[in-house]
């Protein structure tokens, strides 16, 4: 079963309809090219949401050169239809929050004004934080100290720190109005910590587009880590070692591996950038789903496209010595590993084990 087909929303509501109705008729005042014809399906909030055609000429519109721009109509668009508090809209806002948030994230490392995206990212930002109510997420994790249930104990272990059995995911959150550049990347992190959360009703190609601009802000070639694990990659990590300065540079440039003006205007657009925990963890959380997530072949482009932008995270986080990134990574990449050296037949029997 796709991920489409996995967690299919409720009918939707008559109201909903027809503020959706609503919704594709204004986007369709902004690219005449999205047909009008989706308000007449059964359910127009999924038509929309899952029509490659339109996802794709509004990816496209979101990579224009202005298309961050405060007065900028396709970004006044997400913003009114997230606001709409329609579930069924919402998630269509939430499809395209992998291009936003690349391209945001990409053109604000140069300093240029982006306040048509912040405006988007502020209001997925506000509307976790009312969801959470001031609380941090949380999860239990076993207490060692303590016997198993499945165990006598023969003596009481007194432990008054009830807190050592939280561990926690995502710290509680404060109301932002603006983003200033110490609450970026939380506030770009609580964003994609809420896509997340809707990551099974989300299209595959959005996924995809995630995975490719984690290979861009990553600023890295991850090829030297196809191996991982094994004794030619550890040698083959040993030979690049004196050549790495001189590919990366002094981290703060992207390569210099230009072959035609095309590419020298793309770098100027998009590249490499900060990746704090707070934006890193929830990027890896959608990584792990889109490891783990498939299981038939057709999806399999998802899958070489997360594999693709662990190892490329890798090489960044062994860049900068990140402890912490590289054993989160370094988890996806064995479990990666795993599957390409055929412990599984086929991607329904990788599916089985994990499921377990």
């Amino acid at each position: 079963m796709s991920d489409e087909d996995a967690a299919a929303p409720a009918p939707p509501s008559p109201d909903s309809i027809r503020k959706v109705q609503s919704a594709i008729q204004s986007l369709s005042s902004i690219e005449p090219s999205i047909p009008t014809s989706l308000s007449s399906s059964n359910n127009p909030a999924l038509s929309l949401l899952q029509d490659p055609k339109v996802s794709s000429r509004i990816s496209a519109l979101l990579r224009e050169p202005n298309s961050g721009s405060g007065d900028n109509n396709l970004c006044r668009w997400l913003y009114d239809t997230f606001q709409s508090t329609v579930p069924e809209l919402q998630l269509v806002v939430l499809r395209f929050l992998p291009v936003v948030a690349g391209i945001y994230l990409s053109r604000i490392v140069h300093r240029k004004p982006q306040a048509g995206f912040e405006a988007v990212l502020l209001a997925l930002y506000a509307s976790e934080t009312n969801s959470r109510s001031g609380q941090a997420v949380t999860v239990t994790i076993p207490d060692l100290s303590h016997s198993s249930v499945y165990h006598e104990s023969k003596s009481t272990v007194k432990n008054n720190a009830t807190n050592l059995d939280l561990a926690v995911v995502s710290p509680s959150l404060e109301p932002h109005g603006t983003v200033r550049s110490t609450r970026r990347a939380r506030i770009v992190g609580v964003a994609l910590e809420l896509y997340y959360s809707k990551i099974s009703l989300m299209p595959i190609k959005s996924k995809i587009e995630l995975c490719e601009f984690c290979k861009i802000w990553a600023g890295q070639d991850g090829d030297m880590y196809k191996g991982f694990g094994s004794e030619s990659e550890r040698k083959q990590i040993d030979d690049d070692d004196e050549d790495e300065d001189e590919v990366v540079g002094d981290g703060e440039e992207e390569p210099e591996i230009i072959v035609t003006e095309e590419e020298k205007r793309m770098k100027k657009k998009e590249g490499r950038i900060p990746l704090p925990w707070e934006l890193l963890q929830p990027v890896l959380r959608i990584l792990g789903h889109c490891l783990m997530g498939p299981n038939n072949s057709k999806e399999k482009e998802l899958f070489d496209a997360a594999s693709d932008a662990c190892r490329c995270l890798y090489a960044r986080a062994m860049h900068d010595v990140n402890p912490k990134a590289i054993l989160a990574i370094g988890s996806l990449l064995r479990l990666l590993k795993r599957v390409e050296d055929n412990k599984f037949d086929d991607f329904d029997d990788y599916s089985d084990v994990i499921s377990l």
